[in-house]
């Protein structure tokens, strides 16, 4: 029982248009950054070209390689559908942290909008680990399945209890 209890509370939303606008931005853009790492889409590597740069340039093991890759095609995924988007919204959190401490901070906050710099900064990273925080605390807002399962629940149990009621 208390394992459903702890599901409901992973699904739990509300019909909040503006949250749902957020997840569906970040979705689309982590889908395509994922893409191009799983799938070669976009003119990326594909997974075995991003999993040889991972594994060979950066020295990442395999797994965390994988697991990163994973994060932003699967993750973009989730956010597009509002499918388990606490989880999607972890791993991509987890995947922006990573990138900010392994390789981003060292070229400052700013983007290399111009090119003078050596890599970009880590801006970018910092608005995805708050909006990512945003959609952890407060779950896919509407039109998600997130929301169509924690509603479908919500009425069913209300349902039973009007039924013991009576």
């Amino acid at each position: 029982m208390e394992g459903i209890s702890m599901f409901r509370k992973l699904m739990a939303t509300d019909n909040d248009a503006a949250v749902a606008i957020l997840r569906l931005v970040l979705g689309v853009v982590f889908f395509a950054h994922g893409a191009q790492k799983a799938l070669g889409w976009f003119g990326g590597y594909g997974f075995a070209g991003t999993m040889g740069f991972f594994t060979g340039m950066m020295h990442i093991p395999a797994p965390f390689a994988a697991l990163a890759i994973s994060a932003e095609f699967l993750g973009g995924l989730g956010l597009i559908l509002g499918l388990f988007t606490r989880v999607a919204a972890f791993g991509i959190f987890c995947n922006m942290a990573v990138a900010v401490a392994m390789v981003h901070h060292q070229f400052g906050l700013f983007m290399n909008w111009t090119g003078t710099q050596k890599g970009e900064g880590f801006e970018f990273h910092l608005l995805v680990l708050a909006i990512t925080g945003f959609l952890m605390i407060r779950g896919a807002g509407a039109t998600s399945i997130d929301r169509l399962w924690s509603s479908s629940r919500e009425n069913s149990m209300r349902t039973q209890v009007r039924t013991q009621a009576a």
